[in-house]
């Protein structure tokens, strides 16, 4: 059930009952492709820690958070300072940092696999693009004869296009709809590497075989149009 108004304490049978009163988003504490851990926040003031050392007590430390347009810029930093010196002219104010700071850092190593993860695939994906368009656009113009044989018994350079583009479109959606199962299996192999992202990425299993499915059609048509526009007798001389 919900949490709130629900008591927790803290180790011991003799630690007060505490009464949950609010409850917050995840803390990424060991970076963003780590599950966060669970967290109980106490307050800040207390007359006994049980989780300090043999008698019981703890170094306190405090961390602040600032939300601001301006996080980052140095009137903020040294505005930030003499609020706290205001208070405690002898506290000190150090690691200060940002918290696009904190998450490039914790994203480091997982940017720079994926950053060469991106290359390679964009290196597949413009071989495979070539591939497709150079197989389909020769097995195409190896129809020659059989196109000009069509067109001299009276078939129409429309529907001669129209045949040669379905067939380019056939082998196309065939090879991208097997490349989309085995991308679906690969992927979750990689979903430790994902962050904000599903495995099945809609826009990208869209956009991919859709770039695919572009090049097979326009190499059955290229080569298709250049034959129907041929001589019939030139293209059953052709080899």
């Amino acid at each position: 059930g919900a949490p709130l108004g629900k008591r927790i304490r803290e180790i011991g049978p003799a630690d007060p009952w505490r009464e949950i009163v609010g409850v917050v988003e995840n803390v990424y504490d060991d970076g963003v492709h780590v599950k966060p851990p669970e967290f109980a926040y106490w307050p800040a003031v207390m007359d006994r820690y049980t989780w300090g050392d043999k008698n019981g007590s703890a170094v306190v430390s405090g961390m602040f958070a600032i939300r601001s347009n301006r996080t980052g810029t140095e009137g903020l930093l040294a505005e930030a300072q003499q609020a706290i010196w205001s208070v405690n002219g002898r506290q000190p104010v150090f690691l200060v940092t940002t918290l696009k700071a904190l998450y490039d850092q914790s994203m480091a190593r997982t940017s720079f696999t994926l950053v060469m993860l991106a290359i390679a695939a964009a290196m597949g994906l413009m071989l495979g693009i070539v591939g497709i368009y150079g197989v389909i656009a020769y097995v195409v113009s190896q129809r020659t004869r059989e196109i000009g044989i069509r067109t001299a018994l009276g078939a129409r350079p429309a529907a001669l296009l129209k045949m040669f583009v379905s067939h380019g479109l056939q082998l196309a959606g065939i090879g991208a709809a097997v490349g989309l199962v085995a991308a679906a299996g690969l992927t979750r192999l990689m979903s430790s590497l994902l962050f904000g992202v599903t495995a099945l990425d809609p826009v990208t299993y869209a956009a991919v075989p859709a770039l695919l499915i572009a090049a097979g059609v326009l190499a059955s048509y290229l080569p298709a149009r250049r034959a129907v526009t041929l001589d019939p007798v030139q293209a059953l001389r052709a080899e």
